[in-house]
């Protein structure tokens, strides 16, 4: 249970090879649509504040952030942060991305319900990612070297507290999918780019979205691996 553990990779091959085919998507979209430039010769810059002031935001700075797709928006500093290769460029993957963060300023505008849930759980779900792993080791080495419910009552509040991380992840989802359909009606209404553009710029986010979803996967498969081993699904396992 401590050491090696093949188990372990049979529960989480097929999110290893989801997140890997995701991520391999996402880079692999922008890529090629980094090339193509969008028809109003906006920046992602431009077009995510575009977006914004047309649905009445004022309050949000957009800042340039370094790292490859490291774009975000943080609703607690109402600050939009783009990576210079969205910021800078007017390609049609610059353009999708900035406008789907831009989304994100938008669900924050109008308290979105499931963003406000999703910020809500952020310091619970770090916690619970960092804390979770260490509590179900220690039940588990207890549960081998001593008899008695203890070794088991510290994993399953483990297991509980890993399990916020679960929720944020599922909550992510409509969060983000929501973002992504922002930007795409938001980017050909304002005309920064074609009609013609939009599912090419559609294909970014799509790529985008599949990576939430591997996380979402990973998440839940780790779930239950640890309910298998403590013996809560499946059967006790000694």
């Amino acid at each position: 249970m401590l050491g090696f553990d093949p188990i372990y990779f049979l529960f989480m091959l097929p999110a290893l090879l989801l997140s890997g085919v995701a991520s391999l998507m996402t880079h692999l979209t922008f890529k090629r649509f980094s090339t193509i430039r969008g028809y109003s010769g906006m920046t992602g810059a431009q077009a995510a504040e575009r977006m914004m002031r047309s649905q009445g935001i004022m309050n949000v700075q957009i800042e340039r952030v370094e790292g490859f797709l490291s774009d975000h928006y943080d609703p607690s500093k109402k600050v939009l942060r783009l990576s210079p290769d969205v910021y800078d460029s007017d390609s049609l993957s610059a353009i999708g991305v900035a406008c789907h963060e831009a989304g994100h300023a938008v669900q924050d505008a109008t308290a979105y319900a499931p963003l406000v849930l999703r910020s809500a759980l952020v310091p619970v779900a770090q916690f619970g990612g960092t804390a979770s792993n260490w509590i179900i080791l220690a039940g588990f080495i207890l549960m081998s070297f001593a008899t008695g419910p203890l070794g088991l009552w510290i994993v399953k509040a483990g297991i509980v507290l890993f399990a916020t991380t679960v929720v944020f992840t599922l909550v992510t989802l409509p969060v983000e999918w929501d973002a992504s359909a922002r930007a795409k009606a938001h980017i050909v209404a304002a005309g920064i780019v074609s009609p013609g553009q939009e599912r090419q710029a559609g294909r970014v986010l799509n790529a985008a979205f599949l990576t939430y979803i591997a996380g979402a996967v990973s998440a839940l498969v780790t779930l239950l691996y640890y309910l298998y081993r403590a013996g809560l699904l499946g059967g006790r396992r000694d």
